[in-house]
């Protein structure tokens, strides 16, 4: 016999038992259902030459290694030390190629520069932003043709879908003095809101490159079409560099009508003007160069007005400091990320031993980055002080921490988008 005690313990305890299992059960089939129908935040199919490619659902490595293997067609020389330049990552170009072929490194001089880092830990993740490569130092001049691009614009009413192919470019410059060539792609934004990014595939050694890529985005209503502009980035990929920027097409579809079917449009390609770049926010840095221990110090204090970044509203930023020696990368730091502000104060510093007669080539570059742990991490906003800066202020901030030796020159600068 069993007391009415033990009983109710023992019938209590298969109670709560059922209870947890069924919630638990419950909690994986809710959660299975949202993972099914959970829909992408904007949804788009690329048309590759007839064939249909649905980013929401390409986790097939090969599929994505076949469309994207001219990208990724040069694996990168292990062993190499840290002044090899990072294909993904280096922010200066030269115009100087380097061969074609499964051999050939990016040839780089030792140089006497020792970099001591201060006690700062890095993110939990390597660094992966996305568009990092969008952009380079140099452009063609005023005088250089850049070409023309091709493409059409459509409206599919019943999917309130818009349509645009990218059909080909003619007539671009060499961007490659080795092989007298280029090789083209071309990035494609759809303006103000950024949303919708995409790409072309990578064209080998041509100066008239047929993409015929269709890319279709879904839930953009007809109404808001007079609001948007096509952004159309024209680059040509360096397997060990950052990207040549050959010039970009800005078209606004208030003067576009696509109601009674596709318009064909060939527009000139023409100089990307840095300056008209949309800010990104302000980043505020500090420098001081002590010239008997040959040292530069630099420190990153803060930022203000970054863009918003993540579905809540804020941002997950923090800063990636890379320091060039003429066009070639030397050394690279990062900051701790900074949780959920838009305006994050960070007080990090960094020193470099650098002589006194390698300043005037030396460049540093700021990358304000959002850390983002399930998706790739993106560029916010870029700014470069130093032999290399493209703007009056960043010019003029080097000028005075050159002139002004142990004294800690602060300001603050606009970030720019590439």
């Amino acid at each position: 016999d069993v007391s009415p005690v033990v009983a109710g313990l023992i019938g209590a305890t298969v109670l709560v038992v059922s209870i947890s299992v069924t919630v638990f059960v419950w909690t994986c089939c809710h959660q299975q259902a949202e993972k099914k129908h959970k829909t992408p935040p904007y949804k788009f199919i690329h048309m590759l030459k007839g064939i249909s490619i649905y980013p929401e659902t390409l986790n097939n490595k090969k599929k994505i290694n076949r469309i994207r293997r001219d990208k990724n067609s040069a694996p990168k020389e292990p062993g190499r030390g840290n002044l090899l330049v990072d294909a993904a990552e280096s922010g200066l170009i030269g115009s100087n190629k380097a061969p074609d072929g499964p051999s050939a490194a990016p040839q780089v001089d030792q140089l006497p520069i020792k970099v001591d880092y201060g006690d700062e830990l890095s993110p939990d993740q390597s660094l992966t932003p996305g568009g990092s490569k969008t952009s380079s130092l140099s452009s063609p001049g005023d005088d250089v043709l850049l070409g023309e691009l091709t493409f059409s614009v459509d409206y599919n009413f019943p999917k309130k879908a818009l349509v645009v192919t990218i059909q080909e470019a003619h007539g671009l410059p060499v961007m490659d003095e080795h092989t007298q060539s280029s090789d083209p792609y071309i990035k494609m934004t759809i303006l103000p809101d950024k949303r919708h990014r995409v790409k072309t595939r990578v064209l080998r050694k041509t100066l008239d490159p047929v993409f015929d890529e269709t890319f279709t985005f879904y839930g953009i209503p007809y109404s808001q079409l007079q609001d948007l502009v096509l952004h159309f980035l024209v680059l040509s990929f360096d397997r060990f560099s950052r990207d040549d920027v050959i010039g970009e097409v800005m078209v606004p579809l208030a003067g576009v009508d696509p109601s009674t079917g596709k318009v064909q449009l060939t527009r000139e390609i023409l100089k990307r003007n840095i300056q008209k770049c949309i800010s990104r926010g302000e980043l505020q840095v500090s420098l001081s160069y002590q010239p008997v221990a040959q040292r530069m110090t630099v420190v990153v204090l803060k930022a203000r007005h970054l863009p918003k970044m993540d579905i809540t509203g804020l941002s997950d930023p923090y800063v990636k400091v890379n320091v060039y020696y003429g066009r070639k990368r030397i050394a690279k730091k990062k900051t701790h990320v900074k949780k959920c502000t838009l305006n994050p104060v960070f007080n990090e510093s960094f020193i470099y031993d650098i002589p006194v007669d390698l300043l005037p080539d030396i460049s540093i570059e700021f990358l304000v980055i959002d850390f983002d742990r399930t998706t790739k991490n993106e560029v916010v906003g870029r700014l470069i002080l130093g032999a290399h800066s493209i703007t009056a202020a960043g010019v003029e901030h080097w000028r005075e921490v050159c002139e002004n030796p142990r004294k800690p020159v602060a300001k603050w600068h606009s970030l720019s988008e590439y």
